[in-house]
C-alpha cells in the first residue's frame, strides 16, 4: 500500500536530484530514505529511478508517477489548510435545571446569554442535579441552595396563586380557612408539597383537587384560566395570576447557580445572564 511518506520521499529525490540532498531536506538518514524508495518500488512492482554514477534519472514508470504524486501532495496540503484552520468547537456548557425553576426566568436568561459555549440543558430534581454535579455529567446546576450560600441568586416566598380576577386577588395575605371552599391544583414538582398538605390539614382545610401535575407551566396556566388555585414560589406568577401570601405559611426557597467538579469558561457569561434576567 502506498503511503504519503513514500510519495514525499519520491518527490524529494526528484526535486533535489540526489538521495543525499533529499535525506537532508526531509531530515532523515539516507539509509531510511533509500529503504522507503525501495519499498515504494516493491509496492508498485517497478523501478522508479535509474542510478548512473552520480546522476539519478526517472524511469518511464517514475515519469508516470510524478504528476500523480504531485497532485496527491497538493490534495493533502489543501485538506490540511481547509480543515486544519477551522476553529475548534467550544465545549458545551451543561446546565442542570431544577424542574420548578420559572420558565420566564429561563427564557430571559437564554435571551441574555452571550457566552461562546453552546448550552445544554438538563432538567431534574434537587437530588438528581446534585448527583450529576458530583459525577461531572453537569458543569453547573440552577437549584436549591441555603439562604446564606454565596451561590444564591433568588430568594422567594411560597404564595397562594390565584386568578387575577379572583375575589381574594387584591389581599396582602389570606388565612388558610379562606381556601376551604376553593378547588386546588397540586404541583407535584413542589419542594414543599408535603409541608403544604400538612399545613392545610392542620387548619382543617381539605379542598377538592382538579389537577395534579409535575408540569408547573400547565398548573399555572390552569390557575390563570380559573380552574383552581395552588401554592407556588413567587417567580412562577405572571400576567393573569395574583400571588398572595398565605397567613401562617412561612416557607421560602433560595435558588443559586452551583458549580460542579470542573471549571468551565462559560460560567461567568451564564451567571451574568441569570442576574440580568432577574433585574
Amino acid at each position: 500500500m502506498l503511503s504519503r511518506i513514500q510519495l514525499r520521499q519520491f518527490l524529494a529525490v526528484v526535486d533535489t536530484g540526489s538521495f543525499t540532498r533529499a535525506a537532508n531536506a526531509l531530515n532523515i538518514a539516507q539509509p531510511s530514505l533509500s529503504g522507503g524508495i525501495a519499498e515504494l518500488e516493491r509496492n508498485l512492482g517497478t523501478r522508479l529511478f535509474v542510478r548512473e554514477r552520480r546522476r539519478i534519472q526517472l524511469t518511464e514508470a517514475g515519469n508516470a508517477l510524478l504528476p500523480l504524486a504531485r497532485s496527491i501532495e497538493r490534495e493533502f496540503h489543501e485538506a490540511e489548510s481547509r480543515v486544519g484552520n477551522l476553529p475548534v468547537p467550544a465545549r458545551p456548557l451543561r446546565l442542570g435545571l431544577l424542574e420548578s425553576v420559572s420558565t420566564r426566568w429561563l427564557e430571559s436568561t437564554l435571551s441574555a446569554y452571550t457566552g461562546l459555549a453552546p448550552l445544554e440543558l438538563v432538567e431534574g430534581g434537587e437530588r438528581e442535579l446534585q448527583a450529576a454535579l458530583v459525577t461531572g455529567s453537569l458543569d453547573l446546576a440552577l437549584t436549591l441552595v441555603g439562604s446564606g450560600d454565596p451561590a444564591a441568586l433568588l430568594h422567594e416566598a411560597y404564595c397562594l396563586a390565584l386568578p387575577a380576577d379572583h375575589p381574594l386577588a387584591g389581599a396582602v395575605t389570606v388565612p388558610p380557612r379562606a381556601v376551604a371552599g376553593e378547588t386546588m391544583l397540586a404541583r407535584r414538582s413542589c419542594e414543599v408539597l408535603t409541608e403544604t398538605s400538612r399545613f392545610f390539614t392542620e387548619h382543617g382545610v381539605r379542598p377538592r383537587f382538579a389537577l395534579r401535575s409535575a408540569n408547573d407551566d400547565r398548573i399555572m396556566a390552569a390557575v390563570r384560566a380559573g380552574l383552581g388555585v395552588t401554592v407556588a414560589p413567587e417567580s412562577l406568577g405572571g400576567p393573569g395570576i395574583s400571588m398572595v401570601k398565605l397567613e401562617g405559611f412561612t416557607r421560602n426557597r433560595t435558588i443559586g447557580l452551583v458549580e460542579g467538579t470542573h471549571e468551565h469558561d462559560g460560567t461567568a457569561a451564564l451567571l451574568a445572564a441569570l442576574r440580568a434576567a432577574l433585574s
